[in-house]
């Protein structure tokens, strides 16, 4: 079974006490049923209009942080336009979310963002959101190249493997040494507290392994 989030949009908040949140949270529960899916979290924007953008959505940013934290690849919602009804900010925003690795499902038609579509005005915002990407890309090299560059000649050596701090971010490496300060005080080996990091989600970034022995000997001298 995989575990998938959920996502309700109403425009109006007069229309909250409606059928409308009710009508969506069915229809994202019978598709998750069907399709051998566990809803594990549901957010909702209540009063947020379809054309506002995604990360400015409360509801919507947090259940996005929270499927980056929790591996979750899928997010549920009973159409397309309640995750965005302005073309521009729901192309925009389905790709932004894929940069994640998270898919955006309309349970009405689940291959929307996916497929060829026969609308002009989506193929057109599509090439021109694909042209603007192309652009930041090749931008943001030339900028890097020259920062490395830079910084190359002033201490003779950039780059190298990221620390898991850097990585995480402050806040969320925090949250990784206390729980793994917790599980040491509970008597555990090295390798018994990988393995409970491991069963609570945490693992290592970049081959989304459990952590060794040693990657758990540094986070507790980190902590200590």
């Amino acid at each position: 079974m995989i575990n998938v989030g959920g996502y309700i949009r109403i425009s109006s908040k007069t229309n909250e006490n409606g059928d409308s949140k009710d009508r969506q949270l069915l229809a994202i529960k019978n598709y998750a049923k069907a399709n051998d899916m566990k809803i594990v979290r549901c957010d909702a924007d209540i009063g947020v209009r379809g054309s506002t953008n995604i990360f400015d959505r409360k509801g919507l940013r947090e259940l996005f942080e929270y499927c980056l934290e929790n591996d979750i690849k899928i997010i549920l919602t009973e159409n397309a336009s309640r995750f965005a009804r302005d073309q521009m900010v729901g192309e925009w925003g389905f790709r932004e979310l894929k940069k994640h690795g998270i898919q955006i499902v309309p349970v009405d038609s689940p291959d929307y963002y996916t497929l060829e579509n026969d609308d002009p005005m989506v193929n057109l915002i599509r090439q021109v959101l694909g042209s603007i990407a192309e652009f930041e890309k090749n931008s943001l090299v030339a900028k890097l190249r020259g920062a490395r560059e830079r910084i190359k000649a002033e201490k003779g050596k950039c780059g190298g493997r990221k620390s898991l701090k850097e990585i995480y971010g402050e806040t969320k490496f925090k949250r990784l040494v206390k729980r793994t300060m917790t599980l040491k005080g509970s008597g555990l080996s090295l390798a018994r507290i990988a393995d409970g990091l491991w069963d609570e989600g945490w693992m290592q970034p970049s081959t989304l392994r459990p952590y060794n022995k040693s990657q758990v000997r540094r986070l507790i001298q980190s902590g200590e």
